[in-house]
């Protein structure tokens, strides 16, 4: 009997397995294909987005983090600067160098702060984009695919919709919410033209109101792009889809919304990263909402998400 059930449990779990496979789709990038809209990064894209540069200007769009920045629980992020073997007034003698140092030790969670979402980071029913399913890809060690050490730099047009303008507030609130209508009726209003491979950015004004003043609030929720907002969005084939808020999405999500699903939307249906926190505050002020965005991450093995700055230069 025991036989019995292990067997029957065993297909059930393949049949289960096979129907998953036969509900994803290949990417319009090929079965084999990893990278999702990386593949969007062009010569002839980032030639035309160096145009941008008109001002000979740049600005980053990460934050400063440190123990004290609040987080998704339970990440967390610890910092140590050590002179290591100068204890006792004792100086360094390697290589003929008699003098002292610093050296840093960091014990971190890596989607802490300013960060983009790898293609491995959310999924549905045990898959991730591409079709790759979470048993064969997700050891402790690291990703064996769709780390983000693989993505090449990001580089090209960026564009910025001040969605708090739109709204005539300073900033959303948390849950508020926006979609399809008020993201187009903002960009018309805006000046806004996408195109396809873009990094679209929408400032909610949520971190530059809430980080510092209601550390607990500001990662307790956030305002953000509804469902329907994300699959229209995704339909405009942009590389990257970001915010100024900790997850893009409204929290809590809004009503008939699954909480994080533009999440799978746009990572796992449509291989578009996701960037998350970005500073664009800053960027509006000097009046610029179109510039030349250059992300070049750290490329430790099989990460699901990295801590980031990328640059915008105009």
């Amino acid at each position: 009997m025991n036989a019995f059930r292990a067997g029957l449990a065993c297909a059930l779990s393949l049949c289960a397995g096979q129907l998953a496979a036969q509900e994803c789709a290949p990417s319009k990038w090929g079965a084999e294909d990893q990278l999702g809209s990386a593949n969007l990064v062009t010569p002839e894209n980032t030639l035309a987005a160096a145009s941008l540069i008109r001002q000979g200007k740049s600005m980053p769009l990460g934050i400063v983090i440190d123990s004290e920045t609040p987080a998704f629980a339970p990440r967390s992020l610890s910092l140590q600067v050590v002179q290591p073997n100068q204890q006792g007034g004792q100086k360094l003698d390697a290589f003929g160098y008699p003098g002292n140092y610093n050296d840093d030790v960091l014990q971190t969670w890596v989607g802490i702060g300013s960060q983009i979402d790898g293609l491995g980071h959310l999924g549905e029913k045990g898959l991730y984009y591409n079709c790759n399913d979470e048993k064969e890809i997700a050891a402790i060690t690291g990703l064996t695919k769709l780390g983000v050490h693989a993505i090449p730099p990001l580089v090209g047009r960026a564009v910025i919709v001040d969605m708090a303008v739109h709204a005539g507030k300073e900033h959303l609130d948390a849950g508020e919410s926006f979609g399809p209508e008020e993201i187009q009726a903002a960009a018309e209003a805006q000046g806004v033209e996408f195109r396809e491979g873009d990094i679209i950015l929408f400032h909610t004004g949520w971190t530059d109101a809430m980080l510092e003043n209601d550390p607990q609030a500001w990662v307790s929720g956030e305002p953000g792009i509804d469902n329907a907002g994300s699959d229209w969005v995704a339909g405009l084939n942009p590389m990257a889809v970001g915010a100024d808020t900790w997850g893009v999405e409204p929290v809590p999500a809004k009503e008939g919304d699954g909480t994080f699903y533009g999440h799978v939307i746009l990572l796992q249906q449509n291989g578009i990263y996701i960037l998350e926190t970005m500073n664009t505050g800053p960027l509006l002020e000097e009046g610029v909402n179109e510039f030349f965005f250059v992300l070049g991450q750290a490329r430790i093995r099989g990460t699901v998400q990295m801590i980031i700055n990328p640059v915008a230069l105009y």
